[in-house]
């Protein structure tokens, strides 16, 4: 006899209450509680869960009203896609522009802004880990291995997005508002709540493996502004509706809601979870929310709290200090006029006839290393866009339902990336890797002298937490896990 589900988790069946009158956490500060001690933020988290599913029952959902349907359903979003993007390909093709990046430092800044969600990528899935002995799990707990790339440095999701940022200088998105933690803090959340938020975590799932054209128009406008678009044509491949993700995710719908005591109830809270992805910033929202102008004055002030006292008094622009200038934050806009009226600055020329850039790049300058690899790329689009064309920085925001749409694409210029051992996932003394380094070492020695399979599960499960997976330790633990489940 099949046991359901209700039997198993006893709290599974009844659909979790918002919490009343009782003051939720924060988005951003559950989301760093959760990455630093998930234990500590257990009780908080599923309140917050709870608050977020009321706020997503007011969301739209296009979901089929049968599960049947589902796969018809996604093979049609994909074939919309798939017509949308060569519609957008042959108008690039005849002259028009970019339709989401007016500069490279507007495509970093999107970078920056999806920071805390994609550095949380998978999270959703880690609860399931420890239901490894029921093969019905397995398409989600495969999911969950290749968002963690097999425990391969060079698949791995969010070990690829933190060299994307380090790359560009964006390392630095913990100030973000409230609303681009809302998505991280839900995946996080889920993936300590699995037991008790199931149905929610496959509906979260089924809708974030779909297939987003602003997926595909993404990856090709930052490959063409210079930025390497590798995980997000990684992600069009491997959430493939033929046999990647969204496939995996329809079929473990099917099979786990048919161990439900009520299927009914149960789909009811999978479209719960499908409707959490609407929830917070989004890719275009943060696109949208671009102004170049407004972004370097944000930088000017940051760095002003720590220059108002580091300028000599003989430096001096419009006739005053600069550290007058940048004693007040509100008079950087006036400043950054003042530097562009006294000449410092040549608005819609090329950077190098600007003094203040001169300062900041080049062999002598006197400011080599204050600025970041992202904030000069603001500061270059900047001085070099004319000012009249600042408005041409602002992208018109896109009024589109969050589809969590994906299709196919090529990774032709990718392909030589496998990025996988030649002789197998692990190798006891090999040579390289794990020689010399004690903590791996004793890691497999530890998994090879567990009491049996489970034991050897549950130690490895813990270290592939989505504050840990993307570690060396992190790494090893998964090439081991997904050893022994396929054993």
């Amino acid at each position: 006899m099949t046991t359901t589900f209700a039997m198993d988790t006893p709290e599974l069946e009844t659909a979790p209450q918002a919490p009343a009158g009782q003051a939720v956490a924060s988005s951003k500060a559950l989301y760093f509680q959760l990455l630093d001690t998930a234990q500590d933020a257990a009780a908080s988290s599923r309140d917050y869960l709870r608050a977020q599913i009321e706020a997503a029952r007011q969301e739209p959902c296009d979901l089929p009203e049968s599960v049947w349907e589902l796969p018809g359903w996604i093979q049609g979003r994909a074939e919309a896609v798939g017509i949308a993007y060569r519609e957008y390909l042959a108008a690039r093709k005849n002259g028009a522009p970019r339709r989401y990046f007016g500069s490279k430092s507007h495509a970093l800044y999107f970078l920056k802004g999806a920071a805390p969600t994609k550095l949380a990528d998978g999270a959703w899935l880690y609860g399931t880990l420890g239901r490894w002995e029921n093969p019905d799990f397995h398409p989600l707990i495969k999911t969950y291995l290749e968002e963690l790339g097999d425990g391969v440095p060079d698949k791995n999701h969010v070990t690829l997005y933190r060299r994307l940022l380090a790359a560009h200088g964006c390392e630095h998105w913990e100030g973000l508002s409230e609303a681009h933690f809302v998505q991280g803090a839900i995946q996080l959340a889920l993936a300590y709540n699995a037991d008790q938020f199931l149905p929610e975590v496959i509906g979260y799932n089924l809708g974030y493996e779909q297939l987003p054209l602003h997926l595909l128009i993404t990856s090709y406008e930052l490959n063409e502004l210079g930025i390497d678009p590798y995980y997000f044509t990684l992600h069009v491949t491997v959430d493939n509706a033929g046999s990647g993700h969204a496939h995996k995710a329809v079929q473990a719908l099917r099979n786990l809601m048919a161990q439900s005591g009520d299927p009914a109830a149960f789909f009811q809270r999978v479209l719960d979870g499908y409707r959490l992805n609407e929830l917070g910033a989004c890719t275009t929202s943060i696109i949208a929310a671009f102004d170049l102008e407004a972004e370097l004055v944000e930088i000017f002030t940051a760095k002003a709290a720590v220059g108002r006292n580091m300028h000599s008094d003989y430096c001096r622009v419009a006739g005053r200090s600069i550290n007058d200038w940048l004693g007040e934050p509100k008079q950087i806009p006036e400043f950054m006029a003042a530097m562009e009226n006294a000449g410092w600055i040549q608005r819609g020329q090329d950077v190098e006839h600007s003094r203040f850039w001169r300062l900041i790049q080049g062999e002598r300058a006197e400011m080599f290393g204050v600025f970041s690899a992202y904030e000069q790329q603001v500061l270059r689009d900047w001085i070099q866009a004319p000012r009249d064309a600042d408005a041409s920085q602002r992208t018109t925001r896109v009024l589109s339902h969050r589809a969590r749409q994906r299709t196919l694409d090529t990774l032709n210029q990718h392909a030589g990336r496998s990025g996988y051992p030649e002789r197998g996932l692990i190798r006891r003394h090999a040579a390289g890797a794990l020689q010399g380094d004690t903590e791996l070492r004793e890691l497999e020695e530890k998994v090879a002298g567990a009491a049996g399979k489970t034991e050897a599960m549950a130690m490895l499960a813990r270290l592939m937490s989505p504050s840990v997976h993307h570690t060396a330790i992190g790494l090893m633990a998964t090439r081991l896990y997904s050893q022994l489940l396929d054993a």
